[in-house]
């Protein structure tokens, strides 16, 4: 009887811990579970809105097409000088067109002679004498609003060998292939042009 007696409490309380391990255990398990579902629903939440914010940048893209030289205007803005044989000008294109049209990058640029020959040139993209390059934006521009890029060259008059007397200056819109042509009597070292992406605005130094 004593035996029997001092038995029933030990095997009760070895009942009772297997039970509490029991139960730790399917908590650390379910513990275990709910971590990797919370981050599959955050990376749910993530891709789902990145996906929508693709959707919404493409959707703009398409709602505004890109600006054709068609629905543009080529003109000069400010004058640029200062510096040693340092040369410029503000380049504006204006949106003619009666609708919302988008432009991004570098403008295109070429010289030509009074009658129209085509000069050696090259056009260097970045930084200029007078502005620096901001890096390429999508501009979108509404009817009748401007965008700028600003250009810059070195001239030595009747200068060095290499260097190309232009009379004109053709300008290509970024995207495009068709060009505007512009007066511009100038001498140019090299038939090099420096200019910048297009932007909103520039704040030049002259």
């Amino acid at each position: 009887m004593d035996i029997r007696n001092q038995q029933q409490p030990h095997a009760h309380q070895d009942s009772s811990s297997a039970g509490q391990s029991i139960g730790r255990g399917r908590r650390r398990s379910v513990r275990r579970l709910a971590v990797p579902v919370a981050a599959a629903a955050l990376l749910g939440l993530a891709g789902a809105g990145a996906a929508q914010a693709a959707t919404a940048s493409g959707a703009t893209a398409a709602a505004n097409p890109t600006c054709a030289t068609s629905g543009l205007s080529v003109s000069f803005g400010k004058k640029l000088g200062g510096g040693t044989m340092h040369e410029g000008t503000v380049l504006k294109l204006k949106n003619t067109s009666s609708h919302t049209c988008a432009l991004r990058g570098y403008p295109g640029l070429g010289l030509e002679d009074a009658n129209h020959k085509t000069l050696t040139s090259h056009a260097a993209w970045g930084d200029t004498w007078y502005a620096k390059d901001p890096g390429k934006k999508t501009l979108t521009l509404k009817a009748g609003q401007s965008a700028e890029a600003v250009i810059g060259w070195t001239h030595a008059n009747t200068g060095t060998s290499d260097a190309q007397h232009a009379a004109y200056l053709t300008v290509t819109p970024p995207a495009s292939t068709a060009h505007k042509t512009l007066k511009l009597d100038t001498w140019v070292d090299g038939g090099t042009l420096d200019v910048t992406p297009v932007a909103y605005k520039y704040d030049v130094t002259s």
